[in-house]
């Protein structure tokens, strides 16, 4: 179960999207014993801070939460630059 956070809140989807999308939080919400909310917090929070030390492509960002055995995040966060002080 992989999404982009930030295609979740595009204008331009369809209501079946967005359904299929809101479902995917649930079935994480569920799987890892939170809220949608702070799934969706966390998301965001994830790439504010990498995106202070490295320029990404928001747009094009993964990041979810599965369960195996143990939930565990996964990120996938295109690198456009890396930002030196």
């Amino acid at each position: 179960m992989v999404f982009s956070i930030n295609n979740m809140f595009s204008k331009n989807k369809k209501s079946g999207d967005i359904a299929k999308d809101r479902l995917k939080i649930l079935l994480i919400s569920d799987r890892t014993n939170c809220s949608p909310e702070i799934i969706q917090m966390i998301k965001k929070d994830i790439m504010y801070v990498v995106s202070k030390y490295i320029d990404i492509d928001k747009d094009k960002c993964i990041i979810d939460i599965e369960k195996s055995k143990k939930p565990y995040i996964f990120a996938n966060i295109p690198i456009k630059e890396v930002k030196y002080k």
